[in-house]
């Protein structure tokens, strides 16, 4: 029975199984292959998504609760989102892999707290980076929380 929702502002109706987790609905059926597969036990958060604004791990998320939900990817966000110019800028990116479920975590937790604390992001951002970049995670989180605030300051690395 399909599942009708909205995928990055799009009304979709997904026709897969009711418990598929939304991750492999998302790049199987809908065809959008940057939310990554890291764990499948939501450990990791490399499969991080919005539903309904709040970040979820979508491998163990499944499909049959987001009748009706809002659901957004890294493709949603689209390229030039604050928080990815922060990430550029701050050189997070070391692999690569993480990146996509980091950046929903932290825009997820950029529209709870616009200013967050250092407290704030750790505990937050519960993300695995097998790189270690988190003091840049936190740099561009710090650094797109003052952009959207209106202040300016340069990141630097």
């Amino acid at each position: 029975m399909p599942v009708s929702l909205t995928l990055n502002g799009q009304p979709r109706s997904l026709d897969a199984d009711p418990q598929m987790p939304l991750l492999w609905a998302i790049r199987e059926t809908a065809g959008l292959t940057g939310t990554k597969f890291g764990c499948g036990i939501a450990a990791c958060g490399a499969c991080t998504v919005h539903v309904n604004g709040a970040a979820v791990r979508s491998c163990v998320y499944p499909l049959s609760a987001c009748e009706g939900a809002k659901v957004t990817t890294i493709e949603g966000l689209g390229g030039a989102h604050l928080v990815q110019q922060a990430w550029i800028a701050a050189q997070v990116p070391q692999c690569g892999y993480c990146q996509s479920g980091m950046i929903m975590a932290a825009t997820a937790l950029l529209a709870q707290k616009p200013s967050p604390s250092d407290a704030d992001i750790d505990a937050a951002m519960t993300n695995i980076c097998r790189c270690g970049t988190y003091p840049r995670v936190r740099q561009a989180i710090h650094e797109a929380a003052r952009v959207a605030s209106g202040a300016s300051a340069k990141v630097t690395s």
